[in-house]
């Protein structure tokens, strides 16, 4: 199921399709033909057989006169999917039967892992052919550490804090972006701060949340107002999955400690099944038969 994270990527290109063309020249160093607008189509891609391919995107590159020169199909991938291997050719092939025109595939991939994965060589059958995913991803995007070139380049400060926020200098990265997000309206400002918020691990996330509140103490107001908001809910949520944890450790060990009262031994798989146990209401049940009860399975009906 799509995510917040997946979506948000998309609307980016989506709600500015001139971000992709800018890239492939850009970052990939590409030499695109020449072209004067760009927009975003549908991206069903219906075929003769009875199955429909669905691409995140495409894009339309069109010349002065409106003919078309070249179509992006843009996927946004945030985990490793071998069925995408099969399916991007499709894209590309159904896009150039269709629209007459060359085609690309454009892949956003945060993850290092997921985008070394995307980036290889798809075979098309027997050496005889291959696809060459373009994708935008840590090895690609580059580190952007300036505030004004973050401003400047702002998508482009987001997918690096998303690729780069938790190596040597994800806080910086991490500030750039943040720092760049007022020239969106709230609603777009506040998936932009999500998406690199989640893409960081636990120590770049704390290190993010201390700054934000020292900014705050200091009356430095370099990041969002929703910023504290979402860090605070997050914190909440955890807060209340702790005290969730803790209760559920309590009725297990009260139930391994009645059992062996009681003198009912355990294999490893019916340990494991208890210490697996999140529901409270069946550890309870569970509780309430050892009494009376000779042996496991009595006690785990």
């Amino acid at each position: 199921m799509p995510t917040l994270e997946h979506n948000g990527l998309v609307d980016m290109f989506r709600e500015n399709p001139s971000l992709a063309p800018h890239f492939l020249k850009t970052l990939f160093r590409l030499d695109l033909p020449s072209y004067a607008t760009v927009a975003a189509v549908e991206a069903s891609l219906d075929q003769l057989i009875p199955v429909e391919f669905r691409a995140d995107l495409v894009l339309e590159l069109r010349d002065e006169r409106g003919a078309l020169v070249l179509s992006i199909v843009l996927e946004v991938q945030r985990d490793i999917d071998r069925r995408k291997r099969y399916s991007w050719p499709v894209y590309v092939a159904v896009v150039r039967a269709q629209k007459e025109c060359d085609a690309v595939v454009l892949v956003v991939a945060p993850d290092a892992e997921v985008a070394a994965w995307a980036a290889q060589k798809i075979d098309l059958g027997l050496g005889l052919g291959t696809l060459q995913p373009l994708v935008l991803g840590p090895a690609i995007v580059p580190e952007v550490t300036d505030q004004a070139e973050a401003e400047k380049e702002t998508e482009l400060a987001i997918l690096s804090a998303a690729s780069h926020g938790n190596g040597p200098n994800g806080l910086a990265v991490v500030q750039a972006a943040l720092g760049a997000l007022g020239r969106f309206d709230h609603e777009h400002a506040a998936v932009y701060f999500q998406i690199v918020y989640n893409a960081l691990r636990d120590p770049m996330r704390r290190a993010l949340e201390a700054l934000i509140m020292e900014r705050q103490t200091e009356g430095k107001a370099t990041f969002p107002p929703f910023a504290q908001q979402l860090i605070d809910r997050g914190r909440s949520e955890g807060k209340l999955e702790g005290i969730r944890e803790g209760e559920l450790k309590g009725k297990r060990d009260t139930l391994l400690r009645l059992l062996a009262q009681a003198g009912i031994a355990l294999a490893d798989d019916d340990r494991d099944r208890i210490q697996a146990c999140s529901d409270p209401a069946t550890l309870d049940r569970w509780v309430g038969n050892v009494l009376g009860a000779k042996n496991a399975s009595d006690v785990l009906s």
